[in-house]
Protein backbone atom coordinates (compact mmCIF):
# COMPACT_ATOMS: atom_id res chain seq x y z
CA UNK A 1 0.00 0.00 0.00
CA UNK A 2 1.66 3.63 -0.58
CA UNK A 3 0.82 6.66 1.67
CA UNK A 4 0.29 10.25 1.01
CA UNK A 5 0.13 13.21 3.65
CA UNK A 6 -3.66 14.22 4.12
CA UNK A 7 -3.54 18.28 3.22
CA UNK A 8 -0.82 19.86 5.58
CA UNK A 9 -1.65 18.15 8.10
CA UNK A 10 0.57 15.19 10.38
CA UNK A 11 -1.19 12.61 8.73
CA UNK A 12 -0.70 10.22 6.06
CA UNK A 13 -3.62 8.48 4.71
CA UNK A 14 -3.45 4.84 2.53
CA UNK A 15 -3.44 5.78 -1.36
CA UNK A 16 -7.17 4.09 -0.96
CA UNK A 17 -9.64 4.95 1.33
CA UNK A 18 -12.08 2.06 2.76
CA UNK A 19 -15.99 3.40 1.39
CA UNK A 20 -18.66 2.72 3.82
CA UNK A 21 -21.55 3.86 2.68
CA UNK A 22 -23.60 0.20 1.77
CA UNK A 23 -23.09 -0.86 4.78
CA UNK A 24 -26.99 -1.56 6.69
CA UNK A 25 -28.51 -1.06 3.42
CA UNK A 26 -27.00 -3.76 0.48
CA UNK A 27 -24.22 -5.04 3.39
CA UNK A 28 -25.00 -5.88 6.68
CA UNK A 29 -22.87 -5.91 9.98
CA UNK A 30 -21.33 -9.45 9.49
CA UNK A 31 -20.26 -8.50 6.11
CA UNK A 32 -18.98 -4.53 7.09
CA UNK A 33 -16.47 -6.59 9.58
CA UNK A 34 -15.52 -8.91 7.24
CA UNK A 35 -14.31 -5.88 4.99
CA UNK A 36 -13.21 -3.75 7.45
CA UNK A 37 -10.82 -6.91 8.64
CA UNK A 38 -9.41 -7.42 5.14
CA UNK A 39 -8.70 -4.03 4.37
CA UNK A 40 -6.92 -3.13 7.16
CA UNK A 41 -5.27 -6.15 6.77
CA UNK A 42 -3.97 -5.06 3.54
CA UNK A 43 -2.64 -2.16 4.79
CA UNK A 44 -5.53 0.32 4.31
CA UNK A 45 -5.64 2.60 7.16
CA UNK A 46 -8.34 5.37 6.03
CA UNK A 47 -11.89 4.58 6.54
CA UNK A 48 -14.62 7.41 5.30
CA UNK A 49 -18.18 7.38 6.34
CA UNK A 50 -20.94 10.01 7.35
CA UNK A 51 -23.78 10.32 9.09
CA UNK A 52 -26.36 10.05 6.15
CA UNK A 53 -25.45 6.77 5.41
CA UNK A 54 -25.99 3.95 4.15
CA UNK A 55 -27.50 5.19 0.86
CA UNK A 56 -29.86 5.70 -0.62
CA UNK A 57 -30.47 7.69 2.44
CA UNK A 58 -33.94 7.15 4.65
CA UNK A 59 -34.89 7.66 7.64
CA UNK A 60 -35.59 4.37 8.58
CA UNK A 61 -31.64 3.50 7.90
CA UNK A 62 -30.16 6.66 8.73
CA UNK A 63 -26.84 6.38 10.78
CA UNK A 64 -26.59 2.61 10.61
CA UNK A 65 -23.17 2.75 9.46
CA UNK A 66 -21.41 4.77 11.68
CA UNK A 67 -23.05 2.18 14.11
CA UNK A 68 -21.98 -1.18 12.34
CA UNK A 69 -18.02 0.60 12.38
CA UNK A 70 -18.33 2.08 16.12
CA UNK A 71 -19.10 -1.92 16.85
CA UNK A 72 -16.10 -3.18 14.84
CA UNK A 73 -14.48 -0.75 17.15
CA UNK A 74 -16.04 -1.70 20.17
CA UNK A 75 -15.47 -5.16 19.31
CA UNK A 76 -11.86 -4.72 17.80
CA UNK A 77 -10.27 -2.11 20.24
CA UNK A 78 -8.11 -0.88 17.78
CA UNK A 79 -9.21 2.79 17.00
CA UNK A 80 -5.36 3.90 17.07
CA UNK A 81 -4.74 1.65 13.81
CA UNK A 82 -6.64 3.82 11.63
CA UNK A 83 -7.92 7.03 10.50
CA UNK A 84 -11.58 7.67 10.45
CA UNK A 85 -13.77 10.21 8.66
CA UNK A 86 -16.83 10.94 8.74
CA UNK A 87 -19.50 13.69 7.52
CA UNK A 88 -22.11 16.19 8.99
CA UNK A 89 -25.45 17.07 6.53
CA UNK A 90 -26.19 20.07 4.67
CA UNK A 91 -29.63 21.13 4.06
CA UNK A 92 -32.05 19.80 1.78
CA UNK A 93 -35.73 18.49 1.33
CA UNK A 94 -35.19 14.70 1.20
CA UNK A 95 -33.37 15.02 4.31
CA UNK A 96 -35.65 16.42 6.38
CA UNK A 97 -35.80 13.56 8.57
CA UNK A 98 -32.60 14.41 10.23
CA UNK A 99 -32.74 17.00 12.97
CA UNK A 100 -36.20 18.37 11.77
CA UNK A 101 -34.01 19.60 8.96
CA UNK A 102 -30.19 19.74 9.14
CA UNK A 103 -28.08 23.09 8.52
CA UNK A 104 -24.83 23.92 8.46
CA UNK A 105 -24.97 26.20 12.00
CA UNK A 106 -23.46 25.88 15.16
CA UNK A 107 -26.15 23.62 16.65
CA UNK A 108 -26.51 21.40 13.95
CA UNK A 109 -22.41 20.75 13.83
CA UNK A 110 -22.23 20.68 16.84
CA UNK A 111 -25.09 18.02 17.69
CA UNK A 112 -24.27 16.19 15.02
CA UNK A 113 -20.56 15.25 15.75
CA UNK A 114 -21.36 14.84 19.48
CA UNK A 115 -23.95 11.86 18.11
CA UNK A 116 -21.30 10.70 15.41
CA UNK A 117 -18.80 10.37 18.57
CA UNK A 118 -21.35 8.26 20.26
CA UNK A 119 -22.35 5.82 17.46
CA UNK A 120 -18.73 5.50 16.32
CA UNK A 121 -17.36 4.36 19.75
CA UNK A 122 -14.98 7.02 19.81
CA UNK A 123 -13.25 10.55 21.44
CA UNK A 124 -11.99 11.68 18.34
CA UNK A 125 -12.54 12.12 14.80
CA UNK A 126 -9.72 12.37 13.07
CA UNK A 127 -11.71 13.79 9.30
CA UNK A 128 -14.24 15.92 9.79
CA UNK A 129 -16.18 16.97 6.91
CA UNK A 130 -19.30 19.07 5.65
CA UNK A 131 -20.88 16.78 3.31
CA UNK A 132 -22.08 19.76 0.58
CA UNK A 133 -22.53 22.99 0.88
CA UNK A 134 -25.35 24.90 2.61
CA UNK A 135 -25.56 27.26 -0.61
CA UNK A 136 -27.02 26.70 -3.79
CA UNK A 137 -24.87 25.95 -6.75
CA UNK A 138 -23.32 23.33 -8.22
CA UNK A 139 -22.81 19.90 -7.02
CA UNK A 140 -24.47 16.51 -6.98
CA UNK A 141 -24.18 16.68 -10.94
CA UNK A 142 -25.93 19.66 -11.35
CA UNK A 143 -24.95 22.32 -13.94
CA UNK A 144 -26.02 25.84 -14.98
CA UNK A 145 -25.08 27.56 -11.48
CA UNK A 146 -28.36 29.05 -10.18
CA UNK A 147 -28.21 32.76 -9.56
CA UNK A 148 -30.57 32.93 -6.03
CA UNK A 149 -30.76 36.37 -5.05
CA UNK A 150 -32.84 35.59 -1.94
CA UNK A 151 -31.42 32.34 -0.38
CA UNK A 152 -31.43 32.31 3.26
CA UNK A 153 -28.32 30.41 4.43
CA UNK A 154 -25.90 29.94 7.03
CA UNK A 155 -22.66 31.63 6.33
CA UNK A 156 -19.10 29.96 5.65
CA UNK A 157 -17.93 31.57 8.77
CA UNK A 158 -20.57 29.93 11.23
CA UNK A 159 -19.99 26.96 9.99
CA UNK A 160 -16.15 26.86 9.97
CA UNK A 161 -16.24 28.38 13.42
CA UNK A 162 -18.39 25.54 14.76
CA UNK A 163 -15.92 23.51 12.98
CA UNK A 164 -12.93 24.70 14.73
CA UNK A 165 -14.55 25.05 18.10
CA UNK A 166 -14.73 20.92 17.38
CA UNK A 167 -10.91 21.30 16.60
CA UNK A 168 -10.09 23.45 19.38
CA UNK A 169 -12.22 20.91 21.89
CA UNK A 170 -10.13 17.45 20.86
CA UNK A 171 -13.27 15.83 19.44
CA UNK A 172 -12.48 16.56 16.16
CA UNK A 173 -8.92 16.74 14.80
CA UNK A 174 -8.67 18.27 11.48
CA UNK A 175 -11.88 19.29 9.15
CA UNK A 176 -12.36 18.90 5.72
CA UNK A 177 -15.01 19.91 3.02
CA UNK A 178 -17.05 17.76 0.00
CA UNK A 179 -19.10 18.70 -3.05
CA UNK A 180 -17.13 22.01 -2.97
CA UNK A 181 -16.51 24.37 -5.22
CA UNK A 182 -13.57 26.61 -6.00
CA UNK A 183 -15.15 29.89 -4.33
CA UNK A 184 -16.56 27.76 -1.39
CA UNK A 185 -12.54 26.26 -0.86
CA UNK A 186 -11.37 29.82 -0.87
CA UNK A 187 -14.01 31.26 1.43
CA UNK A 188 -13.09 28.64 4.31
CA UNK A 189 -9.14 28.97 3.75
CA UNK A 190 -9.42 32.46 3.64
CA UNK A 191 -11.57 32.84 6.63
CA UNK A 192 -9.57 30.71 8.47
CA UNK A 193 -6.39 32.45 7.79
CA UNK A 194 -8.27 35.74 8.51
CA UNK A 195 -9.78 34.65 12.31
CA UNK A 196 -7.16 32.03 12.90
CA UNK A 197 -9.10 29.10 12.62
CA UNK A 198 -8.51 25.40 11.81
CA UNK A 199 -7.96 25.27 8.28
CA UNK A 200 -9.82 22.58 6.09
CA UNK A 201 -7.15 19.88 5.04
CA UNK A 202 -8.96 18.26 2.09
CA UNK A 203 -11.85 18.04 -0.35
CA UNK A 204 -13.87 15.08 -1.18
CA UNK A 205 -15.68 15.52 -4.68
CA UNK A 206 -16.27 13.23 -7.61
CA UNK A 207 -13.32 12.31 -9.57
CA UNK A 208 -13.81 9.47 -12.41
CA UNK A 209 -13.19 8.90 -15.90
CA UNK A 210 -16.65 10.00 -16.62
CA UNK A 211 -16.29 12.79 -14.62
CA UNK A 212 -13.25 14.82 -14.43
CA UNK A 213 -14.76 18.22 -13.82
CA UNK A 214 -12.53 18.61 -10.84
CA UNK A 215 -9.09 19.00 -12.89
CA UNK A 216 -10.76 22.36 -14.56
CA UNK A 217 -10.71 24.55 -11.33
CA UNK A 218 -9.66 22.63 -8.36
CA UNK A 219 -6.90 20.56 -9.24
CA UNK A 220 -4.46 23.56 -9.47
CA UNK A 221 -6.15 25.07 -5.92
CA UNK A 222 -5.94 21.83 -4.34
CA UNK A 223 -2.12 21.55 -5.53
CA UNK A 224 -1.27 25.43 -4.01
CA UNK A 225 -3.23 25.27 -1.30
CA UNK A 226 -2.34 21.44 0.05
CA UNK A 227 -5.93 20.31 -0.13
CA UNK A 228 -6.07 16.96 -0.79
CA UNK A 229 -8.52 15.32 -3.15
CA UNK A 230 -10.56 12.38 -1.77
CA UNK A 231 -11.77 10.93 -4.67
CA UNK A 232 -15.27 9.78 -4.46
CA UNK A 233 -17.45 7.68 -6.82
CA UNK A 234 -14.24 6.58 -8.94
CA UNK A 235 -15.86 3.80 -10.71
CA UNK A 236 -19.07 5.95 -10.89
CA UNK A 237 -21.59 3.92 -9.08
CA UNK A 238 -20.07 0.69 -10.70
CA UNK A 239 -20.90 1.42 -14.05
CA UNK A 240 -17.36 2.07 -15.28
CA UNK A 241 -16.85 -1.87 -14.30
CA UNK A 242 -19.32 -2.64 -18.02
CA UNK A 243 -21.70 -4.70 -15.87
CA UNK A 244 -24.79 -1.93 -17.26
CA UNK A 245 -23.73 -1.85 -20.60
CA UNK A 246 -26.39 -3.11 -23.34
CA UNK A 247 -29.23 -2.59 -20.38
CA UNK A 248 -27.50 -5.18 -18.52
CA UNK A 249 -29.42 -6.03 -14.36
CA UNK A 250 -27.03 -7.50 -12.44
CA UNK A 251 -28.68 -9.10 -9.41
CA UNK A 252 -28.65 -7.01 -6.61
CA UNK A 253 -26.49 -4.19 -8.14
CA UNK A 254 -26.75 -0.54 -6.89
CA UNK A 255 -28.21 0.60 -10.17
CA UNK A 256 -30.70 -2.58 -10.61
CA UNK A 257 -31.83 -1.97 -6.52
CA UNK A 258 -31.69 2.10 -6.75
CA UNK A 259 -33.38 4.07 -9.72
CA UNK A 260 -32.46 7.12 -8.57
CA UNK A 261 -28.96 6.66 -9.19
CA UNK A 262 -29.22 8.00 -12.78
CA UNK A 263 -26.18 10.16 -12.96
CA UNK A 264 -23.62 8.18 -15.08
CA UNK A 265 -26.38 6.71 -17.04
CA UNK A 266 -26.85 9.40 -20.03
CA UNK A 267 -26.22 8.30 -23.67
CA UNK A 268 -23.39 10.09 -23.35
CA UNK A 269 -21.76 8.24 -20.33
CA UNK A 270 -23.12 5.23 -21.61
CA UNK A 271 -20.89 5.85 -24.96
CA UNK A 272 -17.74 6.88 -23.00
CA UNK A 273 -18.40 3.94 -21.19
CA UNK A 274 -18.33 1.65 -23.93
CA UNK A 275 -15.05 3.01 -25.15
CA UNK A 276 -13.43 2.50 -21.53
CA UNK A 277 -14.55 -0.86 -21.03
CA UNK A 278 -12.99 -1.60 -25.11
CA UNK A 279 -9.63 0.02 -24.30
CA UNK A 280 -9.16 -2.61 -20.58
CA UNK A 281 -10.55 -5.30 -22.79
CA UNK A 282 -7.43 -4.62 -25.89
CA UNK A 283 -5.03 -4.46 -23.08
CA UNK A 284 -6.18 -7.31 -21.08
CA UNK A 285 -7.31 -5.53 -17.94
CA UNK A 286 -10.34 -5.87 -16.13
CA UNK A 287 -12.29 -2.52 -16.34
CA UNK A 288 -12.94 -1.99 -13.11
CA UNK A 289 -9.38 -2.00 -12.12
CA UNK A 290 -8.48 0.22 -14.92
CA UNK A 291 -10.84 3.11 -14.03
CA UNK A 292 -9.65 2.85 -10.15
CA UNK A 293 -5.61 2.69 -11.01
CA UNK A 294 -6.27 5.89 -13.41
CA UNK A 295 -8.08 7.65 -10.43
CA UNK A 296 -5.22 6.56 -8.04
CA UNK A 297 -2.28 7.54 -10.87
CA UNK A 298 -3.39 11.25 -10.68
CA UNK A 299 -0.76 13.88 -8.83
CA UNK A 300 -3.58 15.94 -7.11
CA UNK A 301 -5.24 12.50 -6.40
CA UNK A 302 -4.33 11.48 -1.99
CA UNK A 303 -6.73 8.94 -1.55
CA UNK A 304 -9.18 6.85 -4.14
CA UNK A 305 -12.46 5.92 -1.79
CA UNK A 306 -12.98 2.57 -2.90
CA UNK A 307 -16.42 0.91 -1.91
CA UNK A 308 -18.03 -2.87 -2.99
CA UNK A 309 -20.58 -5.70 -2.13
CA UNK A 310 -18.87 -8.34 -2.16
CA UNK A 311 -15.56 -9.33 -1.06
CA UNK A 312 -14.49 -10.28 -4.49
CA UNK A 313 -15.27 -6.89 -5.60
CA UNK A 314 -13.26 -5.58 -2.62
CA UNK A 315 -10.18 -7.62 -2.68
CA UNK A 316 -10.07 -6.81 -6.52
CA UNK A 317 -10.46 -3.28 -5.92
CA UNK A 318 -7.51 -3.39 -3.28
CA UNK A 319 -5.45 -5.00 -6.00
CA UNK A 320 -5.77 -2.33 -8.00
CA UNK A 321 -3.43 -0.58 -6.27
CA UNK A 322 -0.52 -2.37 -7.90
CA UNK A 323 -1.80 -1.89 -11.35
CA UNK A 324 0.38 0.80 -13.33
CA UNK A 325 -1.46 1.71 -16.77
CA UNK A 326 0.93 1.84 -19.75
CA UNK A 327 1.50 4.95 -21.65
CA UNK A 328 -0.29 3.43 -24.55
CA UNK A 329 -3.40 2.84 -22.48
CA UNK A 330 -3.42 6.36 -20.68
CA UNK A 331 -2.78 8.21 -24.23
CA UNK A 332 -6.58 6.08 -25.09
CA UNK A 333 -7.85 7.06 -22.47
CA UNK A 334 -7.44 10.64 -23.48
CA UNK A 335 -8.61 10.24 -26.88
CA UNK A 336 -11.78 9.02 -25.54
CA UNK A 337 -11.73 11.98 -22.96
CA UNK A 338 -10.96 14.97 -25.98
CA UNK A 339 -13.75 13.17 -28.37
CA UNK A 340 -16.32 13.51 -25.10
CA UNK A 341 -15.02 14.80 -22.40
CA UNK A 342 -16.99 14.77 -18.89
CA UNK A 343 -20.62 13.02 -19.82
CA UNK A 344 -21.63 12.72 -16.44
CA UNK A 345 -20.52 15.86 -14.47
Amino acid sequence: MQYHQLGNSSLNVSALCLGTMTWGEQNNQQEAFEQLDYAIDQGINFIDTAELYPVPPKAETYTKTESIIGEWIKQRANRDQFILATKVTGPGDWVSYMRLGPRLDRHNIITAAEASLARLNTDYIDLYQVHWPERQTNFFGQLNYPYSIDEQIVAIEETLSALNELVISGKVRHIGISNETPWGAMQYLQLAEKHGMAQVVSIQNPYNLLNRTFEIGLAEFAHREQLSLLAYSPMAFGALSGKYLHGAKPANARLTLFSRFARYSNPQAIKATEQYVAIAKQHNLDPAQMALAFVSSRPFVTSNIIGATSMEQLKANIASINLTLADEVLEEIEAVHTEQPNPAP
